[in-house]
């Protein structure tokens, strides 16, 4: 039996054999559409456009706690980062490290979204800041955004103001209306809105001098590389079709270790920065599953809490397929 299922993706090196066909699905006849992230996850959270879908792990956990069991999560993980290494600041805020932001103006795309989940929860455990410490200014309006279509509302001790519609995040801090922001997000999209080239600007720089550095820092203390986008599928297929899920993952594993032997080459670099140590060069450092990201996943879901995003602690059997949990 075979099936049609549209799937909304962002493009991204570890989806390529998926889009261009090198890699099927058994017994699925995926009909990909290639979306930027920003836009893809509004129009899933708020449309249910697709039957397959990359979703922010972040905006996942809370659409269930609210309610909407419209998704079930697959362990499929197609982008990590190290997201904190991100943040820019205006050279003249006085920001000198991550424990200056206490008191200081900062901008986020969208509060919610699971880069600036890992961020704040990075800033919190590792550098004494929690987001009571900051003044927040989200760029993305509720109409168009994560939060409008999950009811986020600012937790309690948190402030978040809207950022108008005739600015952004990049005008304020070329103004000095803002001393720092969390990421930012310039890729055309019907989400995001600035575009001014803040990484080479004079009076902008990057939290810290050596970004590689503090994650290799992070990552060699820690042991997590974090992850920001999973996937979903729409409940009604994955129970009237339970054989999917399986097959969906068996695919994205295979997509997975084309793109892991393409990057081979590069395996020196990893060993070199201390990311990998030379016994573990037969382990991909990006897998799918829930085994080997279980504490990455956990973390997450711990941030979510301790930041007022999910009201308890989203367990993860309780987010993805039952089926995967072994994977």
């Amino acid at each position: 039996m075979d099936i049609q299922l549209s799937l909304g993706m962002a493009s991204n090196p570890r989806t390529w054999p998926i889009f261009d066909g090198r890699v099927k699905a058994d017994g699925i006849n995926l009909v990909p559409s290639p979306v930027h992230a920003s836009e893809l996850f509004w129009r899933q959270l708020k449309f249910g456009d697709f039957d397959v879908s990359e979703m922010s792990f972040s905006s996942l956990i809370m659409a269930q706690a609210a309610g909407d069991d419209r998704w079930v999560g697959l362990p499929i993980f197609t982008t990590r980062r190290f997201f904190h290494t991100g943040m820019l600041i205006r050279k003249d805020s006085g920001i000198k490290d991550p424990s200056d932001l206490k008191g200081k103006r900062v901008g986020v795309p969208e509060y919610q979204q699971t880069a600036a989940l890992w961020t704040r929860g990075i800033l919190q455990h590792e550098f004494g800041v929690e987001p009571k410490d900051m003044e927040f200014f989200m760029e993305r309006v509720p109409e168009q955004s994560h939060g409008g279509s999950t009811g986020f509302k600012p937790p309690e001790g948190v402030t978040v103001n809207q950022i108008p519609l005739e600015k952004n995040i990049g005008t304020m801090m070329l103004s000095g209306e803002l001393d720092a922001t969390l990421l930012y997000i310039v890729d055309p999209n019907l989400i995001d809105r600035s575009t001014a080239d803040l990484w080479n600007h004079p009076d902008i720089s990057s939290i810290f001098p050596d970004n590689r550095a503090e994650g290799i820092r992070y990552y060699q203390k820690t042991g997590i590389y974090p992850i920001n986008h999973g996937m979903v599928i729409k409940r009604q297929i994955a129970e009237e079709h339970p054989w999917v899920i399986l097959n969906l993952m068996k695919a994205f594993n295979k997509a997975n270790d084309i793109i892991n032997k393409e990057r081979m080459e590069h395996v020196d670099y990893y060993v070199e920065t201390g990311l990998i140590s030379p016994e573990a060069i037969k382990t991909p450092l990006v897998q799918h599953g829930i085994r080997a990201n279980k504490l990455v996943l956990e973390t997450a879901a711990q941030y979510s809490f301790e930041q007022g995003l999910t009201p308890k602690l989203a367990k993860l059997e309780e987010v993805f397929a039952k089926n995967t949990m072994d994977q």
